[in-house]
C-alpha cells in the first residue's frame, strides 16, 4: 500500500486528536551555543523530554487508538518503541507481546516491564526482532505492530510536524535520523505539506544504513548492520515498506554520519547545551555539523528522538 505526503499530514492531525490528552507537547528549546560560531540559529525538538523518553509513544498510541489494532499483538522493537507500545497498550488496556534483540539497552528494557507486557529476545539486531515477530503473526496468534511501516504509526509521529508549525514562524532546515523512516516519513511529509520550501535533512548512521542505502538505490535494499551509539535507528527495513515512498518525495539531503562524529555531537549536546540525548538524538545534530557553515543566516531544527540512556552512554557523552 502507498501514501501520499498529503493523506500523511491530513492523518497525523486525526492522530493528534486522539494522542494529544496522553503525551507531552515538547518544548523547541534554542540552543545555548551550538550554531553559533557559523552564524545559524538552531533550535532542538527536545522529544527526549517526551513523556516515555522518545518520540516513540505518538506512533504506538496512534496505532493502537485505531480500528485496526484489534486482539492480541504483537510488535518489535530496538527499545523505544517498545516502551511507548507498551505505554500505550496499558493506557488503552490493549494485550501487547514485545519483541527486543538480545543487545537491547538495559535501561530500555527494564521500562518495557515495567509496564508488564510480555517480552520476547530474540536476535542480535532490530530487524531480526522484527522477522520474528512477523513469524509469530504470520501463525494467526497475533496481529502485528510496524514500529514504521504503518500509516497510523507514520501519522503518530508526524503531530511533531504539527508543533513544529506552531511554535516556530519559519524555520528553513530540519534533522532528522533515519531508521526505519517512521519518524522521517511523519514529520517531513507534515512539513512538507503545509511548509514546501522547508528543506528535510535525513540523517543515518554509516554503520546501519539500509535506508540511506535504499533512498540512493530507489528500492529497498539489505546491508551490513555494526554496533552504532545510535542504536535505536540500527537495523534492516521491510521489502515492501510505505516509508522508502515517503521518504523519497519528502527528503531534500542524505547525510551519512559516523561514530566518531555521533559521540562528538553527544558530547556536543551534553557540555555545550546541558542536555542528555541518545546517540540516535545527537546523530541528527551530527549531521547539522556537518552541514553548519553552508547554513548561515538560517533557521534549523534538530530533532532530538530520545534520551534513553544509561550510566555506561552518559559516561561516554561527558568525558569523551
Amino acid at each position: 500500500m502507498q501514501i501520499s505526503q498529503q493523506e500523511v499530514a491530513a492523518n497525523a492531525v486525526q492522530a493528534r486528536s486522539r494522542i494529544r490528552h496522553h503525551i507531552y507537547q515538547t518544548p523547541l528549546i534554542p540552543a545555548r551555543r551550538i550554531g553559533h560560531d557559523q552564524g545559524a540559529k538552531v533550535l532542538f525538538k527536545a522529544e527526549n523530554f517526551q513523556l516515555t523518553g522518545s518520540f516513540k509513544i505518538r506512533g504506538a498510541l496512534s496505532k493502537l487508538s485505531s480500528p485496526s489494532a484489534q486482539g492480541p499483538l504483537i510488535t518489535a522493537s530496538s527499545g523505544n518503541h517498545g516502551i511507548g507500545a507498551s505505554l500505550a497498550a496499558r493506557v488503552l488496556a490493549k494485550d501487547l507481546t514485545v519483541v527486543l534483540p538480545d543487545t537491547v539497552v538495559q535501561a530500555k528494557l527494564d521500562k518495557i516491564k515495567l509496564f508488564g507486557v510480555e517480552v520476547i529476545l530474540h536476535g542480535v539486531e532490530t530487524g531480526l526482532a522484527e522477522q520474528h515477530a512477523q513469524q509469530l503473526a504470520a501463525s494467526g496468534s497475533y496481529t502485528y505492530i510496524s514500529p514504521y511501516n504503518d500509516a497510523e504509526v507514520i501519522a503518530g509521529q508526524g503531530t511533531i510536524g504539527l508543533e513544529i508549525l506552531e511554535q516556530l514562524e519559519e524555520v528553513d532546515n530540519v534533522f532528522i535520523s533515519m531508521g526505519g523512516g517512521g519518524l522521517l516519513s511523519g514529520v517531513g511529509s507534515v512539513l512538507k505539506s503545509f511548509r514546501p520550501e522547508t528543506k528535510i535533512y535525513g540523517v543515518s548512521a554509516s554503520n546501519s544504513k539500509a535506508l540511506a542505502a535504499s533512498l540512493t538505490a530507489g528500492h529497498v535494499v539489505e546491508t551490513d548492520h555494526f554496533p552504532t551509539l545510535a542504536e535505536a535507528v540500527a537495523g534492516g527495513i521491510d521489502p515492501e515498506t510505505i516509508t522508502l515512498g515517503l521518504a523519497s518525495a519528502v527528503v531534500d539531503y542524505v547525510i551519512e554520519c559516523n561514530e566518531a562524529e555521533i559521540l562528538s555531537s553527544a558530547h556536543a549536546l551534553a557540555v555545550q547545551e546541558n542536555i542528555i540525548a541518545e546517540g540516535s538524538a545527537a546523530l541528527a545534530l551530527a549531521g547539522f555539523n556537518k552541514v553548519a557553515e553552508k547554513l548561515t543566516g538560517q533557521t534549523s531544527v534538530v530533532l532530538l528522538c530520545g534520551g534513553n540512556v544509561d550510566h555506561d552512554y552518559i559516561r561516554k557523552a561527558v568525558c569523551s
